[in-house]
């Protein structure tokens, strides 16, 4: 959408690798699976079990805190676009493919530095991808976050933390 003049600048949020990523830390490969075990998963739905969730969202947090974002968050997600994501690097016409060189609005992205789903490390790179377009692109990692950094109780920090970028630029 930004790439598109849909939007006057956006926060990717501990985004999912896009064509022409290629390193995927073992803890990401690990959560995907789940998804990607079964083929029959593409044209379905999946649900994450609580020891999964706790896994891939919830590491940073008490086993408490985890069960209670899981009984409030956690619903069956399309199997669909991981798929998608997993195989964009072999796939000519990707939905993951982006034009990352593109004159476009601010983007942030954000990393959770100890986020199972989108280690820092896939964060960084997708920002080093966008590095070759002269708009401005930045990263804000959160290093002792993970992937609930939206959700979990400590989501008003990202926010304030996204809300200054925002306003550094005029937005």
């Amino acid at each position: 959408m930004l790439g598109e003049e849909r939007a006057a600048a956006a926060v990717a949020i501990d985004p999912a690798p896009i064509k022409g990523i290629y390193y995927l830390p073992f803890s990401a490969l690990r959560v995907a699976s789940v998804a990607l075990r079964r083929p029959s998963n593409r044209k379905g739905a999946v649900s994450l079990s609580r020891e999964q969730f706790r896994y891939g969202f919830g590491n940073t947090l008490t086993e408490a805190g985890s069960d209670e974002l899981f009984h409030r968050w956690a619903i069956p997600s399309p199997g669909k676009p991981l798929f998608e994501d997993a195989f964009a690097n072999f796939s000519r016409n990707s939905p993951a493919k982006v034009d990352t060189k593109k004159a476009r609005g601010p983007l942030l992205v954000t990393a959770g530095g100890r986020d199972h789903t989108v280690p820092a490390a896939i964060s960084r790179a997708t920002r080093k991808r966008y590095g070759g377009s002269p708009a401005v692109t930045d990263l804000i990692e959160f290093p002792d976050r993970g992937h609930s950094l939206t959700l979990d109780g400590g989501w008003t920090d990202v926010a304030d933390r996204v809300l200054d970028w925002l306003e550094g630029h005029d937005l």
